[in-house]
């Protein structure tokens, strides 16, 4: 079996579950290509990422002219199929609004470009339902590939209308949301017609790699891993670390990550005098995140948006109980045997959780992570959630 799969950016550091997702398809004797609008803009600290990348075909890369000439070339050849294709891209441009026409014109030369570079293959698969879940839309109505797309939120789900979720709903062969949450949202967008071709499959973890860490001393560091950016809110973990260090004074935290707040964090951390306690670290590889979740007490999330954030699976699976919030799919797997949820934006709720996690003894942080690791094994592991997706292809292909 011969599929396709599109990203906007990828690789990304920030996305390295669809690398895994990809390789363990690969295992189960699937043949993937790999397709991304546009290379990310940031380097890759990971070699694994690094090696991925020359395996990607980059739909821009053609260059504006050989995009625009594809498009004219395949208006020649396929005007029944270009005649499709543009109503879809009026139809996708119409909902998000006037001032978007140059962007959809743009998802129309990708899509050209797409199925010229899928010939062969039975299917496309689009990771999250924005300008990817378009590009495959419009490949489709030209006569490439069928597709399905993964819709993890939770920008996704915010403005369903301009973004015209529920066509794409309705064109996809099926549709992957990551929890329960998120097929919710996606019945919301699309209606209830579709409530079958809406299927839960979990993201996964390799279990064999993230092995349970032994329990860590008192000292061991409250871990933060992350785009350093408004959604995750770490500016509030730092006004929450303002105060536990009056009660905890030899707390530490650990941020690893990097973007646009990153000059926000230290200041705070500057005026709050934290720079004993809180060390930024940037980005890192796979490796060094595993090491440092084997270091940590905790992991800690405060975010205001998310889907499910892997990092979480990865936290548990190491045995290390969480901190975070009481947002989109984050209770399906984060329960009270094996962490602490509180309102996003509470700070006051935050320094509590904070406090009650660095008061838990060895024994009682050693019972959540064992709850965790198994939550984990029950509903993420990659090889189980893979083999799911594998025989949703197989019925599409």
């Amino acid at each position: 079996m011969r599929i396709g799969y599109l990203m906007n950016t990828y690789p990304v550091t920030s996305a390295t579950f669809i690398r895994r997702e990809i390789a363990a398809l690969e295992a189960e004797d699937m043949s993937v290509m790999r397709f991304a609008v546009r290379r990310w803009s940031e380097p890759l600290v990971d070699a694994a990422d690094q090696a991925e990348a020359a395996r990607v075909t980059y739909l821009l890369e053609s260059g504006g002219l050989r995009l625009a000439i594809g498009a004219l070339r395949e208006a020649i050849v396929n005007p029944r199929g270009m005649l499709r294709a543009i109503g879809g891209a009026w139809r996708l441009w119409r909902n998000a609004g006037r001032g978007a026409l140059v962007r959809h014109v743009a998802y129309l030369l990708e899509a050209v470009e797409l199925k010229a570079r899928s010939a062969g293959l039975s299917h496309i698969h689009a990771h999250f339902s924005t300008n990817t879940a378009a590009v495959a839309l419009l490949s489709a109505r030209l006569g490439g590939p069928g597709y399905s797309f993964t819709a993890h939120g939770p920008d996704e789900f915010v403005d369903p209308g301009p973004s015209s979720l529920a066509e794409k709903i309705a064109e996809a062969r099926f549709v992957v949301a990551i929890t329960q949450y998120a097929r919710t949202r996606l019945a919301l967008a699309g209606g209830m017609a579709h409530w079958d071709k809406l299927h839960v499959l979990r993201c996964g973890v390799d279990l064999d790699a993230l092995t349970p860490a032994p329990v860590p001393d008192a000292d061991a560091p409250l871990l933060c891993i992350g785009r350093l950016c408004p959604q995750k809110a770490q500016l509030l973990l730092v006004r929450a670390f303002a105060e536990i260090k009056h009660t905890h004074p030899r707390a530490r935290l650990v941020l690893i990550g990097d973007g646009e707040t990153r000059n926000e964090i230290e200041a705070a951390i500057r005026t709050h005098g934290l720079e004993a306690q809180i060390a930024l670290r940037g980005w890192a590889d796979n490796a060094a995140v595993a090491q440092a979740l084997a270091d940590a007490r905790a992991l800690v999330l405060p975010s205001f948006a998310e889907g499910l954030p892997i990092v979480i699976m990865e936290a548990l699976a190491r045995g290390r109980p969480v901190v975070s919030t009481y947002i989109a799919g984050i209770p399906e797997l984060v329960t009270p045997d094996c962490g602490w949820l509180v309102p996003a934006g509470d700070v006051d709720a935050l320094t509590g959780a904070l406090r009650q996690c660095l008061d838990a003894n060895p024994a009682h942080l050693a019972a959540m992570g064992q709850a965790g690791r198994t939550r984990v094994m029950q509903a993420h592991d990659l090889r189980a959630n893979v083999a799911q997706l594998r025989a949703l292809f197989q019925t599409v292909s």
